[in-house]
């Protein structure tokens, strides 16, 4: 299995493998990334954001999952784990964590602070955030775009000496 940033011709399946996992726990609604505008060009969106990447994980010519940061509020200097999604015959092999660990390398180079947001519902991914140190918080932050989540999590992230966008 292959991690390597996102180029172009991923766009489909990567929006499939997230639109899918939310469809399958009933959260195919307004308030979640399953109608995230950028959702349709992922690539883009995430290259022409500075101090933000998505990753994919290839298994064999096939996309099967990825993860994404991109900032969420400048002004404290916190980024945002987003869309953190694999195939369901992929899950439980140890990808999600190397997802996250280069997520998470990634965002120490920019950020002190990482957010995301979650729901009670995906358990797994809850207890994944957890093990690598994300605190829950008892509110969104502000200008949260997702509203029908309700989880919500911070990690402080210890600054690395700046690498290339």
């Amino acid at each position: 299995m292959l991690i390597r940033k996102m180029i172009p011709k991923d766009n489909l399946e990567i929006k499939n493998i997230i639109q899918d996992s939310l469809k399958s726990f009933q959260l195919d609604i307004p308030g979640t990334a399953y109608f995230d505008p950028q959702l349709n060009d992922l690539f883009n969106y995430y290259n022409n954001i500075p101090k933000a990447q998505y990753w994919v994980v290839e298994d064999q010519g096939r996309i099967v999952g990825g993860v994404g940061i991109a900032p969420f509020d400048m002004k404290q200097n916190i980024c945002e784990l987003q869309k953190l999604y694999l195939l369901p015959e992929v899950q439980g092999l140890g990808i999600s964590k190397r997802l996250m660990e280069t997520a998470l390398e990634f965002a120490s180079h920019f950020y002190t602070s990482c957010y995301l947001e979650t729901t009670q519902k995906l358990t797994a991914a809850c207890h994944l955030y957890e093990k690598y140190g994300f605190k829950p918080l008892e509110n969104p932050l502000e200008n949260s775009p997702h509203s029908a989540m309700d989880r919500w999590y911070l990690k402080k992230l210890t600054m690395k000496k700046p690498a290339n966008s």
